[in-house]
């Protein structure tokens, strides 16, 4: 995934805290660069406080949930 789409990704998460933004775009470049998992079904990354819930459709991350504990 190109770094571009990673911040504007990240942006539209009005409902988590903007102080957690930065962990969440870690998230979704984790699942981005991992390119040796496949996942069929929903798959879950979870950091310090965050979580993301996505599911894989060939070369596309379709991110269903995200979330915060703070």
């Amino acid at each position: 995934m190109k770094d571009e789409l990673i911040q504007p990704a990240a942006d539209v998460l009005f409902d988590v805290p903007d102080d957690v933004h930065a962990e969440i775009i870690a998230l979704i470049t984790a699942v981005a660069v991992d390119s040796t998992t496949k996942v069929s079904d929903l798959a879950a990354a979870f950091g310090e406080w965050c979580w993301l819930v996505y599911t894989r459709h060939g070369d596309v991350i379709e991110v269903l949930d995200v979330g915060c504990a703070r």
